[in-house]
């Protein structure tokens, strides 16, 4: 299974559209939205193409296809508009022969781990930094950054889970990560 993994949208068209692109240009089955989808938050500046109803309209089209996690800028009121369930605190996917706990990273993180057995993938955004870092009873700690906005001097990145290889690339499609999770 192909797997493409993109985090903290916050209503921004634009990188909505270049998310959508690069989900079709990698031909995956699934996209996992780790949360953040329409609204930008008090914290963030607003973003440069903040349109969330072009994203409601872009997101609903695929929603047979979308697989999210609630953020914490995501409400009652979003799901009333995004026909794809987008509330659940976390989601726990089997790719690969790897469990993989996806979640959007304020509640469940490095800081408070969710129940982890061994060789558990713990799998968030939130912090709109990427990463790939082993940590615990060989878990891995991954992070796809943001596709809009990036923080710590990042680019806009998504993240591919294939054959075990979580992979972070820019929303142009260059590969700038790699990490084997079987390794």
């Amino acid at each position: 299974m192909k797997l493409f993994i993109c985090s903290d949208i916050h209503g921004d068209i634009e990188c909505a559209k270049a998310a959508v692109a690069a989900y079709k240009r990698e031909d995956c089955e699934k996209m996992i939205i780790l949360g953040d989808v329409l609204y930008h938050g008090p914290r963030n500046d607003l973003p440069s193409h903040y349109a969330p109803k072009e994203v409601i309209e872009l997101l609903n089209g695929m929603k047979n296809e979308i697989l999210a996690v609630r953020g914490n800028c995501d409400t009652e009121v979003d799901q009333m508009v995004l026909t794809f369930p987008i509330l659940a605190d976390y989601a726990v996917i089997w790719a690969d022969g790897v469990c993989i706990y996806a979640t959007h990273g304020h509640n469940y993180n490095t800081e408070s781990l969710p129940p982890l057995s061994a060789h558990d993938v713990l799998l968030h955004g939130h912090t709109h930094v990427l990463t790939a870092t082993p940590f615990g009873n060989n878990n891995y700690y991954l992070n796809p950054g943001s596709v809009t906005l990036p923080k710590n001097g990042n680019p806009k990145t998504y993240a591919i889970i294939e054959n075990g290889i979580f992979t972070v690339k820019t929303l142009d499609g260059n590969e700038i990560l790699s990490q084997d999770l079987k390794a």
